[in-house]
């Protein structure tokens, strides 16, 4: 297995691994006689140690994505074999004299969408490579908060916003249930979802503010449904090719149906402001106001429009 997870959350990802696989923690208070059938041989593909073996990872996304990877070889067969890599597959090729992983994956909701793990001394090489082969192409080189906006607008979460975080939103909440096997006798957490699961009345949905230029949601802001009522709060945001707001919030699951009207009011500061008695009000005292959003799919299923 190659894990492919958040940076911010490496160094403990790895630290838990490591620590379920000594033997020398319980995996289960409640069970205490379950036990790995075995040790795992665990390795840091970023680090020097793994020699040859290091790993890094370029992400190609877009229409033209496949078009610019065919671009660095002129061997039919190899080209034809990248172009039936299917959605979630991965090879393992020779590309432009470097050996990779190709896999069809990626963070940015793109359906032509490629991720490529290689030796970090060949990665540079790489990367000029594909700006040079990309430029007929449109290529342009994008860093994490255009990775965001990205992932915000195609609905995918973000660990610490959208998934677990503050909240403690679980994969299902996050519209992710799919991926929970609770046919499985047993794998860690699955007691806890299920109790979870049997009295939950929020999760994640996506949405659109209704006009631009309103002041920009984050993470904490309040959620209301059209009279006001609190019902949530938001998780992430990011602006649209179009200059809509487009964000994930973490509501009572009852209004998340297409096209039910919401409210998002930013907080300034992170916090409810105070409110006056209404009869100490003066002229020029700032209200708090919702801002009209709709609530869209959960994931996009065809091209949107504001």
């Amino acid at each position: 297995y190659m894990l492919v997870v958040n940076a911010s959350n490496a160094e403990k990802d790895l630290v838990w691994l490591n620590a379920v696989n000594s033997g020398q923690y319980l995996i289960d208070r409640e069970h205490p006689d379950i036990e790995i059938e075995g040790p795992a041989i665990i390795r840091d593909l970023k680090d020097p140690s793994s020699g040859e073996d290091q790993r890094v990872d370029l992400a190609l996304q877009g229409p033209n994505s496949l078009a610019i990877l065919q671009s660095l070889t002129d061997d039919e067969k190899l080209r034809a074999k990248l172009a039936r890599i299917r959605r979630t597959e991965f090879i393992e090729t020779g590309l432009a004299g470097m050996e990779l992983i190709v896999s069809r994956t990626g963070y940015t909701g793109e359906d032509i969408a490629y991720e490529l793990y290689l030796h970090p001394n060949d990665a540079p090489r790489m990367w000029n490579l594909l700006l040079e082969k990309g430029e007929d192409y449109g290529i342009k080189p994008a860093g994490l908060g255009a990775r965001d906006s990205t992932r915000t607008e195609a609905g995918l979460p973000l660990h610490g916003h959208d998934l677990a975080g503050p909240y403690n939103i679980s994969p299902i909440e996050a519209g992710f249930g799919s991926y929970v096997k609770f046919h499985k006798p047993y794998f860690i957490g699955r007691k806890a979802l299920l109790e979870k699961e049997a009295t939950r009345s929020m999760e994640i949905l996506r949405f659109r503010m209704n006009e631009r230029g309103v002041r920009m949601a984050k993470l904490g802001d309040l959620v209301v449904d059209k009279r006001g009522k609190y019902i949530g709060r938001v998780t992430s945001c990011a602006l649209d090719t179009e200059g809509f707001q487009v964000g994930l919030a973490y509501v009572d699951k009852k209004y998340n149906r297409e096209g039910t009207q919401i409210g998002i009011i930013p907080l300034p500061h992170d916090k409810v402001p105070p409110t006056k008695p209404v009869e100490e009000l003066t002229l020029g005292d700032k209200m708090l106001l919702h801002e009209g959003a709709t609530v869209l799919t959960r994931f996009p299923v065809e091209e949107e429009s504001p």
